[in-house]
C-alpha cells in the first residue's frame, strides 16, 4: 500500500507556537483538520489499491474514489506547503536576494506583489491564494485555488502558500475579517523558506 507520509512531528508543530496575529488555539485546530487530510489520503490509497487488485477499478465505487484523489491529496500538500513557509514573527526577504528579484521584475515593485497577492487571498470563494513559478519560462504568477484542486496551473512550482478557507482563521477572526488574517499571515512570511523553492 502507498502510504501519505508527512515530514510533520508535534515537536515540528510546536515550532510555529507564537505566530502573530494566528492564535496557537487556532494553529492546533488547523494541525488537526490538515491530520484529517493525511488519514484521508492514506484511507483512499488503501481503498483504490484494494479494488485494482480485485480487477474493479471499472466500477463507479472506483471512479468516486479516484475523482477523491486531488481534493485529499491537495489537501494535505498545500497545508504542508503552507505550515512550512510560516515562522512566528516572520523571517524578512532580502532585497538582493533571487527572489526578491524576480518578483521586482515580473511584478514591477514589490508593493505591487503584495498588493496583487493579498487581493488574490480575498477573493471570494474558498481556498488558497498561491505563488507559482512556471517551470519552463521561470515566470512567477499568483492564483487562486478553489477547493484544493480546481485552478491549479499544471506542473507549476508553489512558492508560496497560503490557505484562505475560513477554517484558517475562524477562530481568531470573524468570516469577514478575512483580510485582517491575511496581514497577520503576510507578518508570519519565512521568506528563507519560499527562496528555497524557487527555481533557477
Amino acid at each position: 500500500m502507498t502510504t501519505a507520509t508527512t515530514g510533520y512531528t508535534a515537536k515540528t508543530w510546536s515550532n510555529l507556537k507564537g505566530l502573530k496575529g494566528i492564535s496557537d488555539a487556532q494553529l492546533e485546530e488547523h494541525f488537526k483538520l490538515y491530520q484529517g487530510y493525511v488519514n484521508n489520503t492514506n484511507t483512499l490509497n488503501q481503498k483504490v489499491e484494494e479494488l485494482t487488485k480485485a480487477g474493479k477499478s471499472g466500477t463507479p465505487e472506483y471512479g468516486e474514489l479516484k475523482r477523491r484523489y486531488g481534493f485529499e491529496y491537495n489537501g494535505m500538500i498545500l497545508h504542508e506547503y503552507y505550515f512550512d513557509n510560516l515562522t512566528p514573527g516572520g523571517l524578512a526577504i532580502a532585497q538582493d536576494s533571487k527572489i526578491y528579484k524576480k518578483i521586482s521584475e515580473i511584478f514591477w515593485d514589490w508593493n505591487t506583489f503584495e498588493n496583487d497577492f493579498k487581493n488574490v487571498g480575498k477573493m471570494r470563494g474558498i481556498g488558497w491564494a498561491v505563488l507559482f513559478q512556471d517551470p519552463l519560462t521561470k515566470k512567477l504568477s499568483n492564483h487562486f485555488i478553489m477547493d484544493h484542486e480546481n485552478g491549479i496551473p499544471a506542473g507549476y512550482k508553489p512558492l508560496l502558500v497560503m490557505d484562505v478557507w475560513e477554517h484558517a482563521y475562524i477562530g481568531d477572526y470573524k468570516a469577514t475579517e478575512r483580510g485582517k488574517y491575511i496581514d497577520s499571515f503576510w507578518g508570519n512570511v519565512c521568506w528563507k523558506t519560499v527562496s528555497s523553492r524557487l527555481l533557477d
